[in-house]
């Protein structure tokens, strides 16, 4: 090929790749404020609730459980809870953006199929093993008994991969329900 026409795609290639980073920066914005919408909401709902930031990856826990004498979940720490997993395009959560849930009635609300009730049971998860960033930066420091919301952006979920019915670049929102933690 001529260097001529070399150099005109070439620029054209960083032209797109500009735009799509563009376009990424917007629709990760535009999530970041339905998330500080759906917290904005809760915490007038919840005048207790506490608000971690971990980066770009919000904790909001309801009816505020910290207490400075109970362990928090450290790295490697395991985590026993029961979730519900939604996808954020506004600024609230309904059933119909109920994406993954080991809650029986959460999934029975939803109208899913209850044929296998052994998805529904007590998780234990592992800090630093194969859960997504948004999660694992949100989990670290719950302490046990610890009910509320982890939330972030596509950038922190799954990003360009479809998982199951997550479409690609979600915005997540984790609704936890700490059963125990243990760090040994």
């Amino acid at each position: 090929m001529k260097r001529s026409t070399l150099i005109p795609l070439m620029l054209l290639a960083v032209a797109a790749v500009g735009c799509t980073k563009q376009s990424l920066k917007t629709a990760y914005d535009k999530q970041t404020t339905y998330i500080e919408n759906f917290i904005s909401a809760q915490m007038k709902t919840d005048t207790s609730a506490t608000l971690t930031r971990n980066g770009d990856v919000c904790r909001l826990i309801l009816h505020d459980t910290l207490d400075a004498r109970r362990d928090s979940l450290l790295p490697g720490g395991k985590v026993a809870l029961y979730y519900a997993c939604y996808t954020l395009t506004s600024a609230s959560v309904s059933r119909s953006n109920l994406v993954a849930t080991n809650r029986e009635e959460l999934a029975a609300q939803a109208g899913w199929a209850l044929s296998d009730p052994s998805r529904y049971k007590l998780d234990t998860l592992t800090l630093g093993s194969t859960l997504v960033k948004g999660l694992e930066a949100g989990l670290a420091g719950v302490q046990e008994k610890d009910e509320g919301y982890i939330l972030f952006t596509g950038e922190y979920g799954y990003g360009g991969s479809q998982r199951g019915t997550i479409p690609a670049r979600s915005a997540l929102v984790y609704q936890i329900w700490i059963q125990s933690i243990d760090n040994n």
